[in-house]
C-alpha cells in the first residue's frame, strides 16, 4: 500500500534571527498545511534546511512533526546523509520518532557506484521496519540511481517501496516505470513535472510549491486521480511560472521568501544560503501575484 497519495509538502524549517528553530512558527506551518489539503508533511528535507542541522535538531524537528500531525496525515522523514552509518542512525531514531516513512537520498559528494548505492539503500532499509521512498536528486547530489538499480532495490528490499524523481528525465523515468511493472511507487520531485509523472503511473509529487500554495497543488494531483485529466493539464500548465519563480535561485531561497510575502515567514535562512537578490524577489512577488496565492 502506497505511503500516500496526492501532494505531500517538502515542508521549509522556520528558523529564529537567532538562528534557533522556531517552534510556534513550524506549528502553525503544518496546521496551515494540514488545513488546507497537503496529504502529507516531508519534513527535514533538502527543502527543509536538513543539510545545516545538527542531529539534535534534525531529530527534534522529526518529532515535534510527528508530535503536531498526531496521525491526521503521513509524515515522511528525510534521514538521508552520504555516510551510510549516519543515515541508519537518523532512519531508527525516525522511526522510533512515530513517522510513517522515510525519504533517503543518494550519498553526496562521495557519490557511489551502483553497486555502492544497493548496499546503501539495503543496509538504511534493513534497519528499519518502516517504508523508505528512494530520493533520485543527481543535480544535486552528483549520483544517479539507474533504473535497473532501482527495480532491483524494489524487488529485493521489502519495504524500499517509492522513488521521488526529480532528475527531470523523462526517458529514465520512462524506463524505469516500463522496467518496474508496478513494483515501485513513483513521486514526482518537480512541481513543473507533476502531471507527466502522474502520466506514467506517479502517485503524486513531493512539492516546493504545496508551501505556498497548498490546495492548488493537491488540486492537480486530486483531478488527474479522480480521472479529469483536462482539468489536471490545465491546473498543472497555470503553475509553470509559479514553479519557474520558486526556482530562480536555488532552493528553498525563494520559497521562504515567498512564505514571508504571505505574512508567513518562515524566519532566516541558514548559511551558506543568503536572502533572495531583489530582482529576483519582484518576479517571485509578481509570479505569486498572477498565480493568486498572493
Amino acid at each position: 500500500m502506497a505511503i500516500f497519495k496526492g501532494a505531500g509538502v517538502a515542508i521549509t524549517t522556520p528558523f529564529k534571527e537567532n538562528k534557533e528553530v522556531d517552534y510556534d512558527v513550524f506549528r502553525e506551518q503544518i496546521e496551515y498545511q494540514i488545513a488546507n489539503g497537503t496529504d502529507a508533511i516531508i519534513v527535514c528535507g533538502t527543502t527543509g534546511e536538513a543539510s545545516t542541522l545538527n542531529h539534535e535538531e534534525h531529530l527534534d524537528v522529526i518529532k515535534f512533526c510527528t508530535d503536531v500531525v498526531n496521525k491526521r496525515i503521513p509524515v515522511i522523514a528525510g534521514t538521508g546523509s552520504n555516510c551510510t552509518e549516519t543515515a541508519i542512525y537518523l532512519s531508527k531514531e525516525a522511526e522510533a520518532a512515530g513517522v510513517d516513512g522515510i525519504l533517503v537520498v543518494t550519498p553526496y559528494y562521495n557519490k557511489a557506484t551502483q553497486k555502492g548505492l544497493i548496499e546503501h539503500f539495503t543496509m538504511i532499509a534493513n534497519s528499519v521496519k518502516i517504508p523508505l521512498i528512494m530520493y533520485n536528486i543527481p543535480g544535486r547530489t552528483g549520483c544517479n540511481i539507474l533504473p535497473e538499480t532501482a527495480v532491483y532495490l524494489a524487488k529485493n528490499v521489502e519495504n524500499i517501496v517509492a522513488i521521488k524523481e526529480a532528475t527531470g528525465n523523462i526517458s529514465q523515468i520512462t524506463k524505469l516505470m516500463s522496467m518496474a511493472e508496478g513494483c515501485i511507487d513513483l513521486y514526482s520531485g518537480n512541481d513543473d513535472q507533476i502531471v507527466p509523472l502522474l502520466s506514467l503511473g506517479g502517485l503524486g509529487v513531493i512539492s516546493v510549491l504545496s508551501n505556498v500554495a497548498p490546495r492548488q497543488t493537491h488540486d492537480i494531483v486530486a483531478s488527474y486521480l479522480d480521472g479529469d485529466v483536462k482539468k489536471s493539464c490545465e491546473l498543472q500548465l497555470k503553475a509553470i511560472p509559479m514553479c519557474n519563480a520558486l526556482f530562480c535561485e536555488v532552493n528553498p531561497i525563494p520559497v521562504k521568501k515567498g512564505l514571508e510575502l504571505q505574512g508567513r515567514d518562515s524566519g532566516i535562512l541558514r548559511r551558506p544560503l543568503t536572502e533572495m537578490e531583489p530582482e529576483n524577489a519582484a518576479k517571485l512577488e509578481k509570479a505569486m501575484k498572477e498565480y493568486g496565492v498572493l
